[in-house]
């Protein structure tokens, strides 16, 4: 058996997102074995993110700096925003690569079940960035859910009336897939997103 302390380190590891309770005592025992190495590595990088850690006023992410490290880039395309749901989405988003604009975090989607309504998210600071000018395209990057999409519907319909081209990212089939493994909602968004050859 562990001490109380070790135990209350596991535990805490254990809440961490894909981390169960054998994960959990896992890494603390490498932690352990690697002490002098790893730990005081792992405890400095913890104490340097949670001293350091702002929100970036401009987009929402999540950085040690403020403006983010996006948002201060200036090899950034800053007509084009790319409006995510949360943090998560926007560094999958970013580590592809793919994308060389701006973001914008709206923290969270609309869902009448959960309570949350549009003035709950960063809709109004989106509409601001657009309306303060030198935007061009707004591209809407929300999560193919019930939810994702009524939330991508609804800052559209907002957005109606500014000069800025809105796009949305397409959906349907990954790349790989074989169609008697795919559902219907993926089939029927993959029909309608059709497009000519050539």
């Amino acid at each position: 058996m562990a001490s109380q302390e070790i135990e209350n380190l596991s535990q805490a590891l254990a809440r961490l997102p894909g981390l169960g309770p054998r994960s959990a005592r896992r890494a603390v025992l490498w932690l352990v074995k690697n002490r002098s190495t790893a730990l005081d590595q792992v405890l400095d990088a913890l104490s340097t993110v949670k001293e350091r850690l702002v929100e970036c006023d401009t987009c929402g992410n999540v950085d040690t700096q403020n403006p983010c490290t996006i948002c201060a880039d200036p090899k950034r395309d800053a007509k084009s925003i790319c409006v995510v749901e949360d943090v998560a989405d926007l560094w999958a988003l970013d580590r592809a690569r793919l994308f060389t604009g701006t973001f914008h975090v709206l923290g969270g989607r609309l869902s009448a079940l959960d309570g949350v309504r549009p003035e709950d998210l960063t809709i109004d600071t989106l509409l601001g960035r657009v309306e303060a000018g030198g935007v061009d395209e707004v591209v809407l990057a929300m999560n193919a859910t019930l939810e994702g999409q009524t939330t991508a519907h609804y800052i559209a319909e907002r957005l109606e009336g500014h000069s800025v081209r809105i796009t949305q990212l397409a959906h349907g089939l990954p790349v790989g897939g074989e169609l008697d493994y795919l559902d219907e909602g993926t089939l029927a968004q993959a029909l309608r997103a059709r497009r000519p050859l050539g």
